[in-house]
């Protein structure tokens, strides 16, 4: 009963426990993973495409995409002629496209909120999820999900810290103190969202791997008015 911050209106907490504490007593549940999960489910669901969340990234997506009849995105992030993990690659998704995304982290966390209702969020549609979310109800769940360190522990991190930031900026109601701590730092970059992106540890790593324009989507703060809702397993347009 500690740790669900039932007492307030806006809750925030990372990953997998997060998800366990706080989907059961809340309206809605917020899934944020900038770099890249969120930002690639906004760009396939804005176009009118789906998302089919898969959390393993090995070979039984292959499996798992043939079985679905989908199409996969290949689950390491490259540049190819095909869909990737790179937010890049998923500009040319078609309408009506189904695209499984395999991701340890967003994809993950999207399959275990229950019955509760998910959005995925990203600094793209953060006012848009934010004003869809409180049409939901008042209790809302924030997750930002976080990265992994090489033993697979969680690593709490910048991006997606900013990002639940972002959000919260435009929900209304009591926050928790994590809540508001997530604020605060958004508050602190909000004039320079990208140039914190590009600087942080997971922003650096991804522009030594050729990845810089990956950033630039996931730093377009309100681009977009989409809202992907979870419905039968996969991310919609709401």
């Amino acid at each position: 009963m500690f740790y669900n911050q039932n007492e307030f209106d806006i809750r925030l907490e990372w990953g997998q426990m997060g998800v366990e504490e706080l989907s059961p007593i809340s309206d809605a549940v917020i899934i944020i993973d900038i770099l890249s999960f969120s930002t690639c489910v906004d760009i396939v669901t804005s176009k009118l495409a789906s998302v089919i969340p898969y959390k393993w990234k090995d070979e039984t997506a292959i499996e798992f995409a043939k079985s679905k009849n989908t199409i996969l995105a290949d689950f390491k992030r490259q540049y190819s002629n095909s869909y990737s993990l790179s937010p890049t690659s998923l500009q040319t998704v078609k309408k009506g496209e189904q695209i499984v995304l395999p991701s340890p982290n967003g994809s993950s966390l999207s399959l275990t909120t229950g019955e509760t209702i998910t959005l995925c969020g990203c600094l793209r549609n953060a006012k848009a999820i934010a004003e869809y979310a409180l049409q939901i109800g008042k209790k809302i769940a924030i997750i930002p999900a976080g990265e992994k360190w090489s033993d697979g522990s969680l690593r709490p991190c910048f991006e997606d810290l900013i990002g639940a930031g972002a959000i919260i900026y435009y929900l209304k109601g009591t926050l928790s103190p994590e809540s508001l701590t997530a604020l605060s730092a958004f508050n602190c970059y909000k004039e320079n969202l990208l140039e914190g992106l590009m600087n942080c540890i997971s922003g650096k790593e991804l522009i030594a791997r050729g990845f810089e324009n990956d950033i630039i989507l996931a730093g377009a703060f309100n681009c977009s008015d989409g809202v992907p809702i979870l419905q039968n397993g996969k991310y919609i347009s709401g």
